[in-house]
């Protein structure tokens, strides 16, 4: 339509009409004359209304759910925090009881041992005194530590102290290739020498040549004059390879350590000897054999077919006409 005179005076025409429409509905109310227009209105436009309506509102609640996407992205990582949390409270328990296992393993070989120890935890491997096998422990001489005291845990021999400081000790590992243990084999009371190999097995030289020694018996510290370094009795290892006899005045075994040097946690460094030798009784227990079950096969009587039963044979069957 071109924008003429005449179209201006139809625009403002409508417009009149069309408040004039508005006015006469709302003083009506219900009884209004255009009542049954806009009935009629609905009638025609409603399902049309209903289609754009299903149109419209997938695309709503997409908007809706973008603009709820950041409450719930914010409930999604406090659930995450909190279940990190969690696991990291578990994670602290399983710790905590395994340190508290520890340490009653500890007190147990202690008290086994009657060693006077001072509990200490492992703060850091390697010190900077150019060991290779050495840590430090959160003890020092402020708790009595002194240097060469025996250092153990809850399985056996860990090592000696080496440097002392205010609040902090460095432990030489018996794993270590400048640490030497006297040591005393269970029961035969053979004496040896114990080095240090690293992550491989002790290796211990025996005094006698022709000591009798196999796989499975166990060593323990000799000890030392005044109980420095070693006090008596403390567990070393298992001995697992034994060098053949050559007729030498010595003889080497390697053994197998008690202590796993790798996963140090809780030691006790001994700061009271023992009053008495306290001999092989902190050596663990050894384990008990299971039962082995015997059977016993009995052999059917020699002829007797597979499956028959046994028994004295029977006597011969009456022939038929013989009286």
């Amino acid at each position: 339509m071109r924008d003429t005179r005449e179209s201006r005076l139809l625009l403002v025409l409508l417009v009149a009409i069309a408040f004039a429409l508005i006015t006469v509905d709302i003083r009506g109310g219900e009884e209004s004359p255009v009542d049954g227009a806009r009935r009629a209105a609905a009638t025609v436009f409603g399902p049309v209304e209903n289609s754009v309506a299903s149109a419209v509102n997938p695309v709503g609640n997409a908007i809706a759910a973008v603009r709820d996407s950041g409450d719930r992205h914010n409930r999604i990582a406090q659930l995450e925090r909190e279940n990190a949390a969690l696991k990291a409270k578990l994670g602290s328990d399983d710790r905590n009881r395994s340190r508290v296992r520890e340490l009653d393993n500890l007190l147990k070989k202690a008290g086994a041992g009657q060693y006077g120890i001072k509990a200490a935890e492992v703060i850091a491997i390697g010190a900077a005194q150019g060991f290779s096998w050495t840590v430090t422990i959160d003890a020092g001489s402020n708790d009595g530590i002194k240097r060469d005291m025996t250092v153990i845990n809850g399985d056996g021999l860990v090592g000696r102290v080496t440097t002392v400081g205010p609040s902090t000790a460095t432990v030489l590992l018996a794993s270590d290739p400048d640490f030497t243990v006297g040591t005393r084999m269970e029961k035969s009371d053979e004496l040896g020498f114990a080095t240090g190999q690293g992550d491989r097995p002790l290796s211990v030289q025996l005094l006698n040549g022709k000591a009798k020694v196999k796989p499975g018996d166990r060593l323990v510290t000799f000890g030392s004059r005044a109980d420095k370094p070693f006090v008596p009795g403390v567990p070393v290892g298992e001995v697992i390879r034994v060098d053949p006899s050559t007729g030498n005045l010595t003889r080497n075994i390697f053994v197998r350590p008690y202590v796993g040097f790798s996963k140090l946690d809780i030691v006790g460094v001994v700061v009271q000897a023992p009053r008495t030798d306290p001999r092989d009784t902190v050596l663990p227990p050894k384990p008990t054999p299971e039962p082995t079950v015997t059977v016993t096969v009995t052999p059917s009587p020699t002829g007797a077919p597979s499956g028959s039963p046994s028994g004295p044979p029977s006597g011969p069957a009456d022939e038929p006409g013989v009286e």
